[in-house]
């Protein structure tokens, strides 16, 4: 009985082993992931001078954003740009990434791992160093897309593309997925490399064309990729900033048109707004308790979607 019990107590110390091994990897996010999500929850409830919030004011932060202030104005107007943001980089950085994906995957096509370098070496740049450089790409005086497209004759096309309300938001947007476009090309590589080419040897036999071995065999079995990839893209992109700042500095410039999010979060909660300067820590917890909260609903969702497709898409379900 006695050995039958030390036995026990080594293995139930065996089976708690594992917590040692996770522990510091658990302090480090409860420190510096958890907890300042928490805290910023309870501090848009309070409002204060500086960095001291000791005034409880309830809801009011809250519904400073949706009153019909100013405020309310330039939140909405960076909540429905941060959509806009988020669809371009859905329709063009992801749809470019999956193309050049199954370019890059074929057999036949010449310098793969080449063009695999030069799409992804823009994703190791600096955010803020791909927007000043873009920058000066874009001036509309001596910037090298204004000067090619006069010299082939379109000198309707040579608009001031970072300084106009109508164009600024998209251009950002495309700037932003040129430099990640890497990021979903790898992934959508790697899902393609994984497939047996025992289908795609089959479909040749049977006669398939080439778009029907993609609309049959491909796309069917990097759908949970493209999940994936389409839920970092909604997190990347209501968390975007620095390209944004580089690009138009954190005022949305012009006229707003380019505010998102992040930039309003900076200055309402870090460098106040203009010309007042005066942060207020407790509207910007607001705002990234929102901003939070979208995000959480937005993941939970996919991930539901996910999960109903696939299990509609399993074996057992077919039966």
């Amino acid at each position: 009985m006695e050995r039958m019990a030390e036995m026990t107590a080594i293995g139930g110390r065996r089976q708690l082993s594992w917590v040692f091994y996770i522990l510091p990897a658990l302090i480090v996010y409860v420190a510096f992931m958890a907890f300042p999500v928490v805290n910023s929850m309870r501090l848009s409830f309070y409002t204060g001078t500086g960095f001291v919030l000791n005034n409880f004011i309830g809801f009011d932060n809250y519904a400073k954003l949706f009153n019909g202030s100013e405020t309310s104005v330039r939140f909405l107007n960076a909540f429905k740009n941060n959509w806009i943001f988020f669809a371009v980089h859905m329709l063009v950085q992801n749809s470019l990434g999956l193309l050049f994906a199954v370019l890059i995957s074929s057999r036949s096509f010449r310098g793969r791992n080449a063009y695999r370098a030069i799409i992804f070496i823009p994703a190791t740049l600096s955010p803020l160093v791909t927007g000043y450089l873009w920058k000066l790409i874009l001036n509309p005086q001596w910037g090298a897309v204004n000067l090619f497209l006069n010299a082939v004759g379109l000198e309707n096309w040579a608009l001031p593309w970072l300084g106009d309300p109508r164009t600024a938001l998209i251009s950002v947007s495309l700037v932003s997925s040129w430099q990640w476009v890497g990021l979903p090309t790898m992934m959508f590589l790697a899902g393609l490399e994984r497939i047996s080419g025992e289908l795609f040897e089959a479909a040749e036999i049977d006669g398939a064309r080439p778009s029907q071995v993609f609309a049959r065999i491909k796309l069917p079995l990097i759908l949970p990729i493209i999940g994936i990839v389409s839920i970092l893209t909604f997190v990347g992109n209501f968390n975007a900033f620095d390209g944004i700042y580089a690009l138009e500095g954190p005022d949305g410039q012009p006229l707003y048109s380019t505010d998102i999010m992040g930039t309003f979060f900076y200055r309402t909660g870090i460098a106040g707004q203009h010309p007042v300067g005066i942060p207020d820590m407790g509207l910007g917890a607001a705002t990234a308790t929102l901003t939070f909260l979208v995000l959480f609903a937005g993941v939970l969702l996919a991930g539901r979607l996910t999960q109903a497709r696939d299990e509609s898409s399993s074996p057992r379900s077919a039966k």
